[in-house]
């Protein structure tokens, strides 16, 4: 028995198109100024509508997170399948790291969103995951060409976007917005394998970090639950 076709969703109404396109650019200047615990409110007067007309078409924060970051972390994505085509392996991790970092420095919501998850920003979620798969292709092929500490997890770069999301904000008050690359510098220098030493503690697992973000994002969002 075949499932009939689906109609195709009926288009916009102008004013409707019109009034999507101008939440969806408030939400990513807002979201970029101040990340993505913005009110929504604040969104709405940007774009010229009411909140009700927001709400309308974005039911929830999620829904406007899916409509704004997943291009924004295509520029990761970009960054670090670039990364993986260099010829050094360890050049190619270094430059992804500081290429992400500077894609965070530039945007606060993107900033965010590397430190958390947002189940229900499905879009959002499945493009950190073929990111996710990239790094870890990064990762491999660096520490396989023995130029990156072996015992680095996937997990142990959460602490990076965790700290970016404190260094960030106090190096633009400091007036010295690029200072986060000395962060990195230092950081870069622990990672090499020449210099790695046992460390005092295992790492976190993948549901230790998962659970952390999770938490994160509900915060950012205003769901405490």
């Amino acid at each position: 028995m075949t499932t009939p076709d689906r109609p195709a969703p009926r288009p916009l109404r102008r004013d409707a198109q019109r009034n999507h396109t101008a939440i969806v650019a408030a939400a990513r200047q807002v979201f970029c100024d101040q990340g993505l615990e913005a009110p929504l409110e604040q969104i709405a007067r940007q774009a010229g509508v009411g909140i009700a007309t927001l709400y309308r078409r974005f039911p929830n924060r999620a829904a406007l997170l899916d409509a704004v970051l997943t291009d924004n972390l295509q520029a990761h994505i970009d960054a670090a399948e670039q990364a993986l085509g260099t010829d050094d392996p360890w050049d190619g991790f270094a430059s992804y790291l500081e290429q992400s970092c500077r894609l965070q420095a530039a945007d606060r919501g993107l900033n965010d969103v590397m430190g958390m998850r947002f189940p229900r920003a499905t879009a959002t979620e499945a493009a950190k995951t073929r990111l996710y798969e990239l790094v870890g292709q990064l990762v491999d092929r660096a520490q396989q060409s023995g130029q990156l500490r072996a015992d680095l997890t996937l997990e142990d770069l959460a602490f990076l976007n965790w700290a970016n999301t404190r260094i960030l904000p106090a190096v633009r008050a400091a007036g010295a917005p690029d200072a986060w690359r000395r962060h990195l510098g230092l950081l870069l220098d622990g990672f090499r394998a020449e210099r790695a030493h046992p460390l005092p503690h295992p790492p976190l697992s993948p549901r230790q970090v998962h659970r952390a973000m999770v938490t994160l994002g509900r915060r950012s969002a205003g769901d405490a639950h």
